[in-house]
């Protein structure tokens, strides 16, 4: 279904009308030109948007509440903790998963099972996100044309959901046997992400389950013996991490950079993280932080305190901005969704809980180095850092304080960290409120859209504010 008539269709955003919308478009149909999209080019559509919604929670919620940006304005309300209306982010989210179930639909007719079990771990990354920000959500229904006002699933049913959409997509890839094969080669590959490569696919598939089960560590539910047999499943170095290359123009975090440069004020970095990298907190200089951003024009790192609004009148280099040749902010820059960077603070958290300091201490070393690697670090800033008596402490002394901190570093402007600061409890050193916040506490949810609000109403569930917990962060 194209773009236009899917704005047309999409009532209450989580419901296609398609007989509505028949009979509406029905009016000026134009025999020549089809509505119904080919399985590569809608593949080509989800891949691509499942990545950017990545860049839309991490930029438009997340970044700001774990402090790796900041407003240049004061008591910006993502800021403060302000309840905030993100309409435009739930929009997203729905908009692709609806394209992901058109996309199964599509590949269960034809028998194309390895485009299905791809569309389900996709749904399981995009349903995972709005799981992260609002719990409670449709989805059991969100996709049924004979409702406009779909139910809510509750929270841990859509936990559940996820991992058995994960499952499900493993078993699809790992059968065999599909109708169509995605290409695995040419320049306009469909697949943004894996470029058809099955296998890589079933390693994402395994790595997100990982991801998952660490989420629920404050709960019974935790099984680390779990997570240690995804992890073995999922990636073993860098090259097999899930991230797009292919934009429209340019990559997104590069565009907040170009605005910036316009005066369309975006992008600052936030006091707590430069602090965090640039040796004001931890007494040590992290040598990615020229990889990420500029120094000022005071020859330094300065970052912009949340909640308290810029320095300077604009872009004058008074502080620190997301750059245009950043390794994650060049044009052509990764946009990650996970890593095997991630997973190795995975494990490492996982053996330090299971009284396995040694595989711990390996795990954690080597996340740093993968990180440090990856955005290329020179060699010798990197073990100058690792070897550094306050990184390499030793396995006994090795506590869930140094994981969360490099973890914290090593996965900048990723959404999943919010997730790792609640389950932490905000408890990186330094860490603070900001400046003019409306709340007493960090913040722990994100409240329903006006988007959903007006049109779905009576199913939205009721929420008390920002600092309500969601059930895992009890």
């Amino acid at each position: 279904m194209s773009k236009l008539i899917r704005n047309i269709c999409f009532i209450g955003l989580t419901a296609l009308v398609f007989t509505s919308c028949k009979k509406y478009l029905d009016v000026n149909t134009n025999p020549n030109q089809p509505t119904r999209p080919t399985i590569n080019g809608l593949l080509t559509r989800v891949t691509q948007q499942t990545a950017l919604n990545v860049y839309r929670v991490s930029t438009g919620l997340t970044s700001y509440y774990v402090q790796y940006l900041a407003s240049p304005n004061a008591a910006s309300p993502t800021d403060v903790y302000d309840d905030v209306d993100a309409s435009g982010t739930w929009s997203s989210l729905y908009d692709n998963m609806t394209d992901l179930y058109d996309l199964r639909m599509m590949a269960k007719e034809l028998g194309a099972t390895q485009y299905e079990g791809v569309a389900n771990i996709m749904m399981a990354m995009d349903l995972s996100l709005v799981h992260m920000l609002w719990g409670d959500a449709p989805y059991s229904t969100g996709f049924n044309a004979s409702t406009l006002t779909p139910t809510y699933d509750n929270a841990q049913a859509i936990y559940d959901t996820c991992l058995k959409l994960l499952d499900e997509g493993i078993a699809l890839l790992n059968a065999g046997g599909s109708s169509i094969q995605i290409p695995t080669t040419g320049s306009n590959n469909p697949d943004l992400i894996h470029k058809g490569n099955t296998q890589a696919w079933v390693r994402t598939a395994h790595a997100m389950k990982a991801r998952l089960l660490l989420l629920v560590s404050k709960t019974n539910r935790f099984d680390p013996d779990a997570i240690l047999a995804e992890l073995a499943q999922a990636y073993t170095s860098t090259d097999q991490d899930a991230y797009i290359t292919t934009f429209d123009v340019r990559n997104p975090w590069n565009q907040v950079a170009v605005n910036n440069q316009a005066l369309l004020l975006d992008g600052w970095l936030s006091e707590q993280f430069i602090d965090a990298m640039n040796g004001t907190t931890y007494g040590l200089f992290d040598p990615r932080l020229p990889f990420i951003t500029d120094t000022t024009k005071y020859g330094d790192y300065r970052g912009t305190p949340n909640g308290k609004g810029r320095t300077g009148s604009g872009v004058n280099f008074e502080e620190t901005y997301v750059n245009l040749t950043g390794y994650f902010s060049s044009p052509n820059s990764p946009l990650y969704i996970i890593s095997y960077d991630e997973l190795k603070f995975i494990e490492a958290e996982v053996k330090l809980r299971e009284s396995d300091p040694v595989g711990a201490y390996t795990a954690y070393l080597e996340g740093i180095k993968a990180s440090m690697d990856k955005i290329g670090v020179d060699p010798a800033d990197r073990d100058a850092y690792i070897n550094h008596p306050s990184v390499s402490m030793g396995s006994a002394n090795l506590t869930i304080h140094e994981i969360m901190r490099e973890k914290y570093k090593a996965l900048y402007l990723m959404p999943e960290t919010w997730n790792d600061a609640r389950r932490y409890n905000y408890l990186y050193k330094d860490f603070t409120l900001p400046m003019n916040a409306v709340t007493n506490d960090f913040i722990r949810r994100v409240v329903y859209p006006s988007v959903e609000t007006s049109r779905n109403g009576a199913n939205v569930p009721e929420v008390s504010g920002v600092l309500q917990r969601l059930w895992w962060d009890q």
